[in-house]
Parts: C-alpha cells; structure tokens; sequence
C-alpha cells in the first residue's frame, strides 16, 4: 500500500494534478486495516461503501464539512486505479456510482455521534471547550484517529497486561508465549487420526509388514522397497514416512526385524509428529526446501505467537527478512501445501495458518522443553472479574473479541453493565478501562443500568459520556472529569507504548489528546496521572505538546509531595 501511494503522487504530478495524497493514504490504511484490502486491486464498490459511511464516521475526528473532500480523494484513487489497469472500465463505473451516492450521505454519517467509537468520541469531548473553565481557551482538537491509533492502542483489549513481559533478549522468540485456546482433546484425536502424513506413514508399516520386508542395518528403508512403495502405495516420500514411523513408534525395529508399533494414544503419536517435522534434520522433505526445514521451528514459532492466518506474501517478506530467500527461491504455495499433508498448516493457496492440530501440537513440545506455555481458558462463560483479568493476560485479538462477543450473548445489556462496572469499583484503571470499553458496545437498552453508576465518582465520567454518546439525558461533563477521565484511559496504553513507542507516538499524533488537555492533567486527582503524563513526555512528537506534558507531570509531583 505504501509503495502505491508512492505510485499515486507520481502519476498525479505527470498529470499535473493536485493529489491529496494524504487523505488517499488514510483511505488506504484504513481499507488495509478493516477491510482485509492489501493491494489497490482489492478495493471493490462495497470497500468504499463500508469504508466512508462506517468506518470513518466510528474513526475519524472530522467535521460533516469535510466529507467532500474525502469523497474526492477516494475518486482520484479510482482513476489511479484505472489507469494503471488494477480495474476495469466497468469497475470504474461502478465505483464512481456508489461514491456518487455516498457524497450526501458522508456528511450525515460523519456528524452522528451514536457512530463513533468509544476513542473517537472520548477525544472529541476533550476539546478546549470542555476545559473552557479552567484554561480559557478556544482551540479544537482537529485531531485524526488514524489506522491502529488511539482506537486500538488506548482501547485494545487484547494488547493489555497486568504486568510487562519479563524480557530475555531482544528477539521475539524469546518473549513470553501468549495464551492459546486449545480445542478438545476428543477432537484433536479423531483430527490426528486423519492426517494424511500419518496415514501414509501406518499405510507404509503394513505394506512392509504384510510382504515380510525388512529395513537395512541401519534400520533405514531399503532403496528396492521405498522405489516400490512409491509406484504401489502412490507415496511420493517413503523414505521420511519410515523415519517418522520409527520416531513416532508406529514400528519398533529390532536389528533388521520390524513389528508392529503399541496402540498408542493418536495424541502421543501427533505430539511425536511434530517434534519430529519441526526438530528433526529432514534434508527439504517436509516443505520441499532444505533451508525452510531448517528453519521452520522458528516458522512455526512465529505462526503460534501470531495465531492469526498469514498472507502468503508476509511469508515471504518473513522468509526474507530471515535470509532464506537469498539462499534461492522458496515456493511458499507449495510448502504450504506439504505443511497441510503434514497436518500443520491450513490448506490454500493465499494464507498460511496453523491447524488446531499444529497449535496442540507446538504446545506440548514447549511444555515438553520446559517452556511455558499458558492455555487461555473459554471466558463467555466466565464471571466479570475472570473475564477482565482473561482479557488482561495478553490473549490475541480475534481470541478476546470472540471472548467478548460470547460473554455478552451469554447476559442481557442491564445485567453486563452490572456485573462488570460492579466488578471495577475501586479497581486498578486498567480493569476499569476493559469495563468501559466493553460496555461501550451495548445500546441504549442498556441506559439504566449505566445510570445507576452516576453515583460511583470513579465510573462517573465513563457513565456520563456514554449516555451523552448515545444522545441521552446525562449531567454535563465537568473539566475535572474530563481530565479525569482522559488520564484513567490513556492509563490503558501504557504497557503497549513502553513495548512499542514508536508506535504509540505515532498513535497520540494521530488522535492523542490535545495540548490544551495535556496542560491541565496535572491538577486532576488521578493516581496514575504522574505515569500518564511522564509517558506523554518522552513519546509525543510535537516539541510543545511533550514540553507541556512534562511540565504537567512536575507539577503533578510537586503537588503529591505537597
């Protein structure tokens, strides 16, 4: 996408066309982060659909007059993207139709707050209008939460711990294992009976046992029997079947006599399997490339951490980057494909992912190492209070959001409010911060339950700005709340941003509270608020806004010493 917008400002400027080129990269990035859009091709008419009249108006902090002006980069991205053939004529057509359509609608969508996501939303209402009182000024926000901004860093659930990673070394492999959900013992079973590699490799063990056919000295496969076993059984590589039957136990061989392996359980079978595909020597067999063999625990390591699918060109980059792809060309599609004969890798051509069966299987070999490795236990199910410290352990992503998504189901709105406001009251912010942000999804339904925290001085701002939110009666936002409530949310970044602070000063550029707010945190009773603004400090980009913050956090010590 990058290397596009690259593309775009240089066709503009043979053109002799004025190119927004900011705002086409913000529509860019927002595509690639929601809509799974990483090339230019992959925008479709529902991309621009989806993108200005859903997801802008719950991201980004713009006034409803400035929707022309998006509507208008997202038509020079079409005639970009049709010059230079990424879409047809008719696509082109299309597109303009719907951006046609989307142009009156853009304004609307943009100035209704019940769209607004909760990050949006908080920071919009900290403006200097919300602190008139007590500075005096006039000045907007004007601020833009951008792709994996403020939303994501102040707000991300899954990104949150308690405590940081005690860190070993500075490479990835070393950190901490993240907790992974493992499927059913009962399931994994039936699954690694069924996977091909396994089944050749039992297939091989009969068909040597039933014609008396015995390995070498060495306990190796005979080259008369695996060119054999190869036009008889229609396996393409005995040889590594018959080294993993012996290593698995699916034969035993006694000198140069073979028999039949224990009825072991599958489970143990598997788990031998994938110490033997990703820790033994395997010469190219399993991928089909020596020196992907050789590195693919740290593959698989890196696919474990992620538990997320991977495009297949991230693999490559992945490849690169390691120094394999200097070694020669690596056919990805097609050790994906032997990694899923392997039963480690999802099948298909466009992404690679782990099986259940994999990630079972990469969890025993960490236990078995002595590495820990924590299993994430099923929180719909859960109370309040082991759903956040769930949620607080570090869980990826699309894990705590279906965590989250079943716990709600799972009670009616008044009942989630209670029960997880009831569970913060006088807890850490960062609990009370994934209190507030799951609440944030429910609807007015859940109003009165909202309401009877008015009272709690700590949920008192978070209530007060979620009735406002949603357009309903609520009691003004005082200037000290404001500040309060800024602080207690920004409180949430502060592990992701001590790991990532390039990031996070990216992310507070973006959509970060205004100047004018970082001036006066100081004088909000916030037990963290001396953190909060040292962190400001050190990370934002804007000389005055860092200045101002460490400015603030003097006088916020000087005030706790007094």
């Amino acid at each position: 996408m990058n290397r596009a917008v690259d593309d775009l400002r240089a066709w503009g400027r043979a053109r002799g066309l004025d190119v927004d080129v900011d705002e086409v990269r913000l529509l860019c990035d927002y595509a690639s982060d929601y809509l799974d859009v990483n090339e230019l091709g992959d925008f479709t008419p529902v991309a621009f659909e989806e993108l200005l009249l859903n997801i802008y108006p719950r991201k980004v902090i713009a006034p409803p007059e400035s929707a022309p002006e998006t509507v208008a980069a997202a038509r020079t991205l079409v005639d970009f993207l049709l010059s230079t053939e990424e879409i047809g004529g008719k696509m082109a057509v299309r597109m303009r139709n719907v951006l046609d359509r989307i142009e009156p609608e853009m304004p609307i969508a943009l100035a209704d707050t019940s769209r607004f996501g909760m990050a949006k939303s908080l920071f919009s209402a900290m403006g200097a209008d919300s602190l008139e009182r007590a500075t005096g000024s006039t000045e907007s926000t004007g601020s833009t939460e951008s792709a994996g901004s403020a939303g994501s860093a102040i707000l991300s659930v899954s990104a949150v711990q308690e405590e940081p990673a005690v860190e070993h070394c500075d490479c990835p492999g070393c950190s901490p294992l993240p907790p992974v959900r493992l499927a059913p013992r009962e399931t994994l079973a039936q699954s690694a009976l069924r996977v091909p590699l396994l089944t050749d490799a039992r297939r091989l063990v009969q068909w040597m046992l039933a014609g008396g056919r015995t390995p070498t000295v060495k306990g190796r496969l005979r080259v008369r029997d695996a060119t054999e076993a190869i036009a008889q059984l229609s396996v393409t590589d005995p040889g590594l079947l018959w080294e993993l039957a012996v290593h698995t136990g699916l034969v035993t061989v006694e000198g140069t006599a073979i028999f039949d392996g224990e009825d072991f359980d599958p489970l143990d079978i598997w788990a031998a399997t994938v110490e033997f595909v990703v820790e033994k020597e395997t010469g190219g067999a399993v991928t089909g490339e020596v020196s992907l063999d050789e590195e693919l625990y740290g593959l698989c390591d890196m696919l474990y951490r992620l538990q997320a699918p991977v495009p297949i060109p991230l693999v490559r980059e992945y490849l690169d980057e390691i120094g394999l792809v200097e070694e020669g060309e690596i056919d990805v599609p097609e050790a994906v494909r032997r990694l899923a004969y392997c039963g480690m890798a999802e099948p298909g051509d466009e992404l690679l992912e782990l099986t259940p069966l994999a990630l079972w299987g990469l969890h025993r070999l960490y236990t078995d190492l002595g590495i820990e490795a924590p299993q994430a236990a099923d929180l719909a199910l859960a109370d309040a209070p082991e759903l956040i410290e769930g949620l607080l352990s570090g869980m990826p992503a699309e894990m705590a959001e279906a965590d989250i998504e079943g716990w709600l189901r799972h009670r009616s709105p008044a009942r989630a409010v209670t029960e997880l406001f009831g569970s913060v009251s006088g807890a850490p912010s960062v609990a009370r911060g994934i209190a507030v942000t799951i609440v944030d999804r429910l609807g007015a339904d859940a109003e009165e339950a909202v309401r009877a925290f008015l009272e709690e001085p700590e949920l008192r701002p978070h209530a007060i700005h979620w009735l406002t939110a949603r357009g309903l009666a609520a009691p003004a936002l005082t200037s000290e709340e404001v500040l309060w409530m800024s602080v207690d949310m920004l409180v949430l970044a502060m592990p992701s941003a001590e790991e990532d602070p390039e990031t996070f000063a990216e992310n507070m550029s973006a959509s970060g509270p205004p100047q004018s707010v970082i001036e006066e945190m100081w004088r909000v009773d916030h037990p963290e608020v001396v953190e909060v603004l040292e962190l400001l400090g050190r990370s934002l980009r804007d000389h005055n806004a860092a200045k101002a913050a460490r400015k603030a956090a003097f006088k916020a010590r000087s005030r706790a010493i007094g």
